[in-house]
Parts: structure tokens; sequence; C-alpha cells
């Protein structure tokens, strides 16, 4: 939520530091840190020209996420780099140390299992969830465990590494079955561990082909030397190999160890998608889903560089997807490039052919699994209606059909606004949503906005008898819901119930408030009334800051045309509406004008003065 007003005196001033420190900041690559009123660290970011990227944050305009990040801005400190190298690995580092609220930070639960050669004089293979910096061999990761663990079985009957974690002091099992040098009782060459390693690596970095061939013809010797057993073991093995390395739909050629990235952003979320491709199959694909506060690609590469942190079982090579071509960061790093550097793996940003599709298509699975996150909840009519009713007798109401919510958006109070949109039975109804311009309110006064726009929504109910709801949510707390509830009651004399939904640290719909006075009401995060209340303010959030956007970007077009002498507001009107756009009343020639009976003296004047608007890449 944006500053209340009791805050804005010490607002000012830390505005006022923040503009002398804009003004000081360098030409160079590195870290800045964005901290709160309390003096805490809450979004780490890293840039190729500090003075550019950092000022991008308090100047134009911002989406819904952003604008929350910057609301809570009241100091930053920055450290600069040498490279765009050593930023990426410092914003890694720094984001690991401080934990700021406001970025990624990649904690999956899930774990994949990885095959791993030991690094000791007497190595042995074993199947892990755990990938250390122990100079140990890493390949991987596997579909699941089962897969690993049946490559281990067939590498164990192919290449007899000592099986026990301790050192015996006789002969095992293994042994007796040809599993197992016996390390414990006779030396052991390191040649021959060194050949075993190798010819493992090779196997699982994708040259079975070439081990299949070598136990083929070990197999044709042995069946001549009239050896069935041994010839039988042989083609077993054979037989494992193609079983265990069965071709699948997507292959490439040349058998390397890929990692496929692609994301998708929708509604202040994000999805990563990321394909497993080894020896040159996909085996597995992995997504990711979490909100996400600023730059969407400076985030998606935030995230893929603390994947990577930790993380010692690099593959061969990382597709990343595209930068978009909007990217409104002139000092944005080269982040693929700086993690190539970083990781010594080639980073590649394909164009076309079979890597681009594989961009493409995790950059689809991100899509689809973004959009069924937001359309889960929807697919069962039943349950949602019957969450609505359910949402009712939480909070002491017998039914609850229709649902009328309000967000206020606004960038420190310029362009204020507000949105309300309606849920009838746990379903939108869009045709009977509204916006609202703040008309009363200077500043980011949310209270006072949340009134007026109160105010003016019941009193046309009143004044046209339009239909009631049975529940009132307005986005935040305690102070927000008095001041709803104050102009229902005493101004409007409606009773009306309302309730305020409250946001975690990530900006998550976290609480439901209810009742006078206010207290929390208890809803399970996993049920049908959770996911209903996490809509409806996904939606109303959705709306109002579209709306915003839309009002900031005309309050924009008119004070560029309103500067230049000779356009008023009927030519401006006339302007915009043959043209369409300010872009294409730039570009236009002085003939384009000529419908309009505006000469070419005043048409040089128009377009040289947008022309001359254009700023530069800030220096």
């Amino acid at each position: 939520m944006d500053a209340p007003t009791n805050e804005t005196p010490s607002y000012e001033k830390a505005m006022e530091r923040i503009q002398h420190k804009l003004a000081l900041l360098p030409d160079s690559p590195g870290c800045y840190l964005m901290k709160n009123k309390e003096g805490t660290i809450i979004y780490v970011g890293k840039a190729k020209v500090l003075k550019n990227r950092v000022r991008s944050y308090f100047t134009g305009s911002h989406d819904g996420k952003t604008q929350l990040l910057v609301s809570e801005i009241r100091d930053f400190e920055y450290i600069v780099t040498a490279s765009n190298m050593e930023a990426l690995i410092l914003e890694c580092n720094l984001i690991k140390e401080h934990h700021p609220r406001f970025n990624i930070l990649l904690k999956d639960d899930k774990t994949f299992p990885y095959i791993k050669i030991t690094n000791e004089p007497h190595p042995r293979l074993e199947v892990t969830r755990r990938v250390l910096k122990d100079k140990a061999k890493y390949f991987g990761p596997y579909p699941n465990a089962f897969a690993a663990q049946q490559t281990k079985k067939l590498l164990d009957r192919m290449y007899p590494l000592r099986k026990c974690n301790v050192m015996p002091k006789e002969v095992c099992l293994y042994y007796h079955i040809g599993q197992c040098l016996a390390p414990c009782v006779q030396e052991v060459a390191k040649e021959t561990y060194e050949k075993m390693t190798q010819e493992i690596t090779s196997f699982l970095s994708g040259g079975h082909e070439e081990i299949k061939k070598e136990l083929q013809r070990k197999m044709h010797e042995a069946a001549e030397e009239l050896q069935f057993e041994r010839a039988k073991e042989l083609r077993d093995q054979i037989i494992n190999i193609d079983a265990l390395m069965e071709k699948q739909k997507i292959t490439v050629n040349d058998a390397k160890d890929r990692d496929v990235f692609g994301y998708a952003v929708d509604k202040g979320w994000m999805c990563v998608q990321i394909l497993y491709m080894r020896q040159g199959k996909m085996i597995e694909r992995h997504a990711s889903v979490f909100p996400f506060y600023g730059d969407a690609y400076g985030d998606f590469m935030s995230y893929v560089t603390q994947y990577y942190s930790d993380n010692p079982a690099l593959p061969q090579e990382i597709l990343l997807p595209e930068k978009p071509e909007d990217l409104e960061d002139p000092g944005a790093i080269d982040a693929p490039t700086a993690l190539q550097e970083w990781l010594g793996v080639k980073a590649l940003v394909p164009q076309r052919g079979l890597k681009r599709q594989m961009t493409k298509m995790a950059e689809e699975n991100a899509r689809v699994s973004l959009d069924e996150k937001f359309r889960l909840i929807e697919r069962d009519e039943e349950r949602t209606s019957k969450a609505a009713e359910n949402l009712g007798k939480a909070i002491g109401l017998e039914s609850v059909s229709r649902i009328e919510a309000f967000d206020n958006s606004n960038i420190q109070g310029t362009n204020p606004v507000s949105a309300m949109v309606v849920f009838i039975d746990g379903k939108p109804a869009k045709k009977e949503y509204r916006k609202y311009k703040v008309k009363t309110v200077q500043g980011p006064d949310d209270y006072e906005t949340m009134r007026e726009v109160i105010r003016r929504r019941y009193e046309r109910v009143l004044k046209e008898d339009l239909p009631r709801p049975d529940l009132i949510v307005v986005d935040g707390g305690k102070g927000q819901i008095s001041a709803a509830t104050d102009v229902l009651e005493n101004e409007l004399g409606l009773y009306i119930p309302v309730c305020g939904l409250v946001k975690d640290a990530k900006h998550k719909t976290a609480q439901l408030m209810a009742f006078d006075p206010p207290e929390p009401v208890y809803l399970p995060r996993d049920s049908q009334e959770f996911y209903l209340l996490q809509r409806i303010q996904d939606e109303v959030h959705r709306f109002a800051i579209s709306f915003h956007r839309e009002q900031r970007a005309k309050s924009m077009v008119t004070s560029r045309l309103d500067a230049i002498p000779g356009i008023g507001e009927k030519r401006r009107k006339a302007l915009l509406k043959h043209f369409g756009s300010l872009k294409k009343i730039k570009e236009a020639s002085v003939e384009d004008f000529r419908p309009l009976s505006i000469g070419e003296k005043l048409a040089h004047e128009i377009i040289n003065a947008l022309r001359d608007e254009d700023p530069p890449e800030e220096s």
C-alpha cells in the first residue's frame, strides 16, 4: 500500500535525500540495495550502468508490483563492481545474505536424484539428491529415483568399483559376483580407476553408443570362444542400455546435456520452466511459480543465477529465452554473457532452428502452468458458488451472492485512481466493473481515497436503486475497513458488511479481516474460500493497475501536445482522433496534417517538438 499521510514529512525528507544521491550515481556496473523506513534491505538489483538503472525507479510509470516496491523505498546503497560478471555474482550473494522480501529466492522443495562418482582413492558410485562442492563428479538430474537407481545398477555390473561406505577387512559378496575389485585386500592401480572413471563419465555424458559397440564386440568374441554365459551377460547389458537410453520425442543428435529455460508472467506472478535434456533427450521438466516485484526479465535472470550458484552439476549448455524488445532498462546487464563467463558453460539465446524451438517450448509450458494456476479454481462451478456460500458463513452471513471489491492505485500520489470489480456466486461479472478517477484527495492517502470512492459508488446505488452487495471487500486492513464503514453507516445510512484482505511480505493474499472491530478470520490456505478471495484480490488489483496505466499514458500524451504553442484542447483532440497515437503524429509528414487544416509552419513545429522531446538514454 502507499505511504499513509502521517508519514508524509519523513517521506518527503527521504525523497529529497534520494534525489541528492541519484545525482551522484556513477556510470559503472554494480549492485544496488533498496531500503525501507526501518533501514531494512527490501530489494537487491544489478545494473550495467548504476546511474541509469537506479534513476529509473524514481521516474516514469511502473506496474503494480514495482509500484509497491517503490512506495516502500526510503533510501538506497550501491556497490560498484569491475565487470558485469562481478555484479551478477555479487547480486546472488547479497540476496542470499539479506533475504530481501521483494527478491526472488530459490526455495524449491523438489530435488532430483544425481549419480555421483566420489572423489576418493577408491571411488564409489552412488545415487544422491545432495549436490556438494566436494570435487566429486555429478551426473543428472534424473527424472526419478528409479531411473537413477537402474542406471547405477547397470554401471555396477559393467564397472566393479567398491560398494561399501567403510572399507571392510575381508572380501564381500560383490567381489565374488565380479562387481568389486576388492581394494580391501589387494592393491588396485590408480590407472585402473582412472580408466573406469573415464568410461563411466563418457557413458553418462552421452557416449553410451561407443560403450554399446564395445560390449557387442566382446559379446561376439565370447560367443566365438564358446563362453555362452559371458556372452549372455553382455547381451543383457546391451539390452539394458537400450532400455535406459530409449529415444524420446525430443532428441538432439549431438547428445549434449542441456538445461532449457523459459518463463511467463501474468497478474504479478512468474512461472519459470526448466527442460532437462540429458544425452540429447528430454528427460524431465520442472516448473516454479512465484510472485515477482521488479523487472520481469531481470528477476528471471536472478532466478537462473541463484539456481546455479550452489550447483556444481552443470550441463554442457544453457539455453535462455530472448530478452524482451520492450525492455525499459537501458542499464540492464547482458546477463547471458555474464552467466557464461561466471559458470564457464555456454549460455546461448538461440535465434532459429531446433534450439529456438526448445526455448519456445519451455516458454509455452510456462504460460500453460501459469494459466493453470488461475483457472484451476474456476473449473468447477459448483465448488466456486459453494465457496461464496462458505465464505459468508465464516463471517456470520446467511448468504453471500454479490461481492463488490475495491482497490486503489497511484504512484507517489500521482494519477490516483480506484477500481471496483463484482463477483456474483463466485464468478466475475465484468459488465458491472467500474473505474474511478480520484477527485478530492491530494497525495498518497489511501484512507481518504477509500472514503471518496465508497461514497461515490453507494450514493449512486441509492440514487439509481442499483443492486446492493451482500459483502464489500477492500484491499487493506483495519484502517481501510474503518474508512469504508464510516462512510456507509454515518453518511449514507447503509449497513453492508465490509471485510479487508491483508497481504503478506510476498504480496500474496494472507488474511481476511472482518467484524466490528475488525479481527482476523481463519480460512485454510488450501480451501476454496481462500482461493476465491485470492482471485478477487488479483482481479481488482489487475483492473486498478490497468486503469492507472491508461490514465497515466493519457496525461503524458496530453501534456506533451499542450506544451506546443498553437495546440489547444480542440486541436489536441482532433490530432489524436485523426492519427490515433503520439507515435503516429511524430512519424507523420507535413502533408498528413492538411486534412486537419493545419498549415506547413505549425505542422513542422508539432513534428519537431515531439521529436526533440524524445529523451536520449540517461547519462
